[in-house]
């Protein structure tokens, strides 16, 4: 069993740190039904593990115990990109850069950072909450932005998602050109 399987059945069978990750994170496991069914060029295949309240959700590319199981968001509007090389970079990337579909505007991390916290006085509680469940002291927010960058760049072209009907179209990458 893998890293990732292991946080996985964690956070499936741990109602608070689930919820933790619903709240700053976005990373909700009871909603598990993408918009659509999807699917990878490659025919790698994909298990959604967790959906946001946009409508994107959260997959883990790959059989379950594979060595690599890399994690793709695709949004509802037919957008998408890989985000971490595992489950345990994707929750990192959600404690430390719950904002972290806004890393792409040009706006700085701390801008963003202290945007979340006063749209939402609750935010850095939570978050506090949320890596004192997980155990774990998270890397620096440029080294997971960093991550980020590096996921992203290897979406295209194996990671692209197309829905599964016939003469669909594949996703857009969420980030466009980059980072």
């Amino acid at each position: 069993m893998t890293a990732s399987d292991d946080l996985l059945r964690r956070i499936e069978n741990d109602p608070a740190l689930a919820e933790l990750l619903v709240w700053p994170g976005d990373f909700d496991i009871a909603r598990r039904d993408p918009v659509e069914d999807l699917r990878l060029p490659t025919g790698v295949p994909l298990y959604p593990v967790a959906g946001c309240g946009a409508g994107g959700t959260w997959f883990l590319c790959g059989e379950p115990g594979a060595a690599r199981r890399p994690v793709l968001y695709a949004d509802s509007e037919g957008r998408a990109t890989l985000v971490a090389a595992d489950l345990v970079e994707a929750v990192e990337l959600i404690a430390v850069l719950p904002h972290w579909q806004d890393a792409g505007t040009g706006v700085p991390l701390e801008e963003l950072a202290a945007m979340m916290r006063e749209d939402h006085p609750d935010y850095e509680e939570r978050r506090s909450r949320l890596v004192a469940a997980l155990d774990t002291v998270p890397p620096p927010p440029e080294e997971v932005l960093a991550r980020l960058r590096e996921a992203a760049a290897a979406t295209a072209p194996d990671f692209v998602p197309i829905a599964d009907v016939d003469g669909a179209e594949p996703y857009e990458l969420l980030f466009g050109d980059g980072l």
